[in-house]
């Protein structure tokens, strides 16, 4: 593909602005006749985090096969590192590292002997090859079981390994398809650490995951997938600010008090059960001391203010639709 198909952006000044680490304009992907994924575009800046949400078979991990070259799209085009994908595959492979959902370790073998597997197999001398596998099994906090077989790894120490074998090309794009997936909470905020600080180095990640909370959490933009296509993309705020919602609720413990201000605030939706009242809002500093002084006046006083604003889960609830069971707090199952 010619790069002239996709054009350099421009900075405010003029001047051409660096390119994307991956772009992609009408990307396509069918198996028989299931559209996997109906024409969608990317633009991934270098050194952020792109995070790709969507419900199972939304087509996330298609996404990330064309894009690493392991699969070929049906129609459209996709650079990464400024590589066609088509045309310049051993380009892209040289650029990136890639991380499935289940670990791609050797269970009999030890950590330190599975990275210097790695390093053989990106042609690394003898030297340089002990060098980066020492660096890495420090930086992932794995040189004490460095010798163990990695069978004997629990599942965090098993992800550390593989996101480190990764890294032994020294990879500039990294593909991380879902990578906490069955991972206990005290693991997966180990792995959050490590891509926050791959970032810094400058990687640029791109992310699939089935958490919400994770997206939130890593991504500098967010696009979510539903039925193959591009449902909304932005950062994890501005998704929030599309969904409505949002609402103050104020609990009593005196019913005549919770009478008098559901009397008093007539937009609001009441629960008798709970005597409490919600009122949409959403969320700033003005709304509050405004619905604050008009409870002053009427001479009420709440026991209880909360504020609630949409979150990640109800982004994703809204633009998917009713073709997704609901999850866990913080997951897309």
């Amino acid at each position: 593909m010619p790069s002239s198909v996709m054009p350099t952006s421009r900075s405010d000044g003029g001047h051409p602005s660096p390119p994307p680490a991956i772009s992609a304009v009408g990307l396509r992907k069918a198996y028989g006749d299931k559209t996997v994924l109906d024409g969608i575009d990317l633009h991934i800046p270098e050194g952020s985090v792109f995070a790709l949400l969507g419900p199972n078979g939304a087509g996330k991990t298609t996404a990330v096969k064309i894009l690493c070259t392991l699969i070929a799209a049906d129609g459209g085009q996709a650079q990464v590192a400024g590589h066609d994908v088509a045309t310049s595959p051993d380009g892209v492979r040289a650029a990136i590292g890639v991380t499935g959902q289940f670990s791609a370790v050797d269970g009999l073998l030890t950590g330190e002997e599975n990275m210097r597997l790695m390093a053989d197999l990106h042609h690394l001398s003898r030297s340089e090859g002990k060098r980066v596998t020492a660096e890495l099994l420090e930086r992932f906090d794995l040189v004490g079981a460095a010798g163990k077989p990695v069978q004997s790894y629990s599942g965090g120490m098993k992800r550390r390994l593989d996101i480190a074998m990764t890294l032994v090309g020294s990879p500039r794009i990294l593909f991380l398809d879902e990578p906490t997936t069955g991972l206990d909470p005290r693991s997966r905020h180990n792995v959050w650490g490590i891509i926050r600080e791959l970032v810094s180095d400058g990687v640029t990640v791109f992310l699939t995951t089935q958490y919400l909370e994770e997206a939130d959490e890593l991504a500098d933009r967010i696009a979510v997938l539903d039925d193959g296509r591009i449902a909304a993309e932005g950062t994890a705020e501005e998704l929030k600010r599309m969904i409505p919602g949002g609402h103050v609720r104020l609990r009593f413990t005196d019913p005549s008090a919770y009478r008098s201000a559901a009397a008093a605030l007539r937009e609001a939706q009441r629960d008798d059960e709970a005597l409490a009242l919600h009122i949409p809002s959403g969320g700033s500093q003005r709304e509050l001391r405004a619905l604050l002084d008009r409870l002053d006046s009427a001479g009420i006083e709440a026991d209880e203010l909360t504020v609630h604003t949409p979150d990640l889960d109800d982004v994703f609830f809204a633009l998917t639709g009713s073709n997704v069971s609901t999850p866990a707090k913080g997951a897309v199952r």
